[in-house]
């Protein structure tokens, strides 16, 4: 037994000296929000969707301002039709052009156009509700991306206090396998001495054993934390962070707290729910007509890039399409149908977020009364240990009695921090759904 619980140290300081060998950063709750506000790649994405929202957006400006175009045009033709009206542009027809020979049978005439086009929208009911919509859609993904951030700022919080925690599991656990060693060492010197049994001695060394494994997954534990923050911060240099402060009691204010209906993300679902009321609007006004005003400017001449000729066009245009067989139909009914499908759906998250409210209010209390009750169970079972211990020197505790001491210490200390962890954790999920 001694033989195994040597090779098991052995290889459970050499596993601690590959950790140790790994770079050890301090690090703080801030400067992780900070490098996660400027690196993580969720909000990159979140800020990538909101420019794409903007860039659409943007696209309706087509509903006010004009769409200008400018071509250059060379042609060589011997169609009588065209060759008239070539030489017609040009202004270079003469009495002689009107010969009924030419004009059957005209020779090859050559012709370069400049033209310049103007077209401008007068109303155009479809495309402003168009332009609303995509007015709400970008609103909300400006509060998603604000959401994103205040998510990944609670998910830091978590984190971080995981973090904490995994340290002070493997510190509680290094002072029970310190104990543990004392009180083996112990253990051998009354087994020597012919006060204890070999029984007892293996019951210390499992002991020993037990504290090892549990250490090696706590400091499992730190490296997994440590990970998820590099995650987070978007680093791919997975090093060891350490806390710089303990995890420790947060209070906070937790009484009276709503959901608000100005919450980015439930604010972000009311800006998409409006976005599909305005298309079906729009949708409904594309029954409607459109008035289009348009221009032109032409420079006419039978050598490239020259404009001895020219005249204009301007005038306005009501256009209307009176049916486009089911096809408009059966998209106003789409797009009503995505509308109250949205109201549904909104309603249902915000029910849904009282809901989670109710639910996180009620962990919070429960963290609450859990934290008295693991307080006044961790003082209880400190001066079990110290009794017990003291007794155990003077031969008058049984080894079985002390180990069973030392284990539930060490439960009760870990319990004890993972109730802290989980009241600060409630507290931070409550701020978090009930921020405005």
């Amino acid at each position: 037994m001694k033989t195994k619980l040597f090779i098991l140290t052995f290889y459970f300081l050499g596993s601690i000296s590959v950790i140790q060998a790994q770079e050890v950063i301090p690090i703080s709750k801030s400067e992780v929000l900070n490098k996660v506000s400027e690196d993580n790649t969720s909000i990159k994405i979140s800020e990538q969707e909101f420019i794409e929202a903007r860039a659409d957006y943007r696209q309706t400006n087509a509903v006010y301002l004009p769409n200008i175009t400018a071509s250059h045009t060379g042609i060589a033709t011997t169609n009588p039709l065209m060759a008239f009206g070539s030489k017609l542009n040009q202004g270079i027809l003469t009495q002689n052009d009107f010969n009924p020979a030419l004009l059957n049978n005209p020779p090859q005439v050559e012709s370069f156009a400049t033209k310049f086009e103007i077209q401008q929208p007068l109303i155009n009911l479809d495309g402003m509700y168009q332009r609303k919509a995509a007015k709400s859609k970008m609103e909300a993904m400006a509060l998603k991306t604000e959401r994103t951030s205040e998510y990944l700022a609670f998910e830091v919080d978590k984190a971080y206090m995981q973090l904490q925690l995994a340290y002070k599991g493997v510190d509680v656990l290094q002072q029970a396998l310190n104990a543990a060693n004392a009180n083996k060492e112990l253990a051998d010197n009354s087994f020597k001495q012919g006060y204890l049994q070999r029984a007892d001695v293996l019951n210390v060394e499992v002991r020993v054993t037990e504290v090892l494994n549990q250490l090696q997954t706590a400091k499992s534990n730190v490296q997994n934390a440590s990970n998820y923050l590099s995650f987070l911060m978007n680093d791919d240099a997975y090093v060891v962070y350490i806390p710089t402060d303990s995890l420790t009691i947060s209070v906070s204010a937790m009484e009276n707290k709503t959901i608000s209906e100005n919450r980015s993300d439930i604010k972000a679902m009311q800006l998409a729910t409006n976005a599909y009321e305005a298309m079906n609007k729009a949708d409904k006004m594309a029954f409607l007509p459109r008035l289009n005003a348009f221009g032109s400017y032409e420079l006419y001449d039978d050598k490239i890039f020259q404009g001895d000729a020219n005249g204009y066009l301007f005038g306005a245009q009501l256009s209307w399409d009176l049916f486009q067989g089911s096809k408009r139909i059966g998209k106003a009914q789409k797009s009503k149908a995505e509308f109250e499908k949205s109201q549904l759906e909104y309603s249902q998250y915000v029910s849904q977020s009282n809901l989670e409210l109710n639910k996180a209010r009620r962990a919070y209390l429960d963290a609450e009364n859990k934290l008295r009750l693991t307080s006044l169970s961790l003082k209880q079972s400190e001066e079990s240990l110290r009794i017990r211990t003291n007794r155990f020197k003077e031969g008058l505790e049984k080894t079985s009695d002390l180990l069973m001491a030392e284990t539930q210490f060490a439960q009760k200390q870990l319990e004890y921090y993972q109730t802290i962890f989980e009241y600060n954790y409630a507290q931070a999920y409550l701020e978090f759904l009930t921020k405005d």
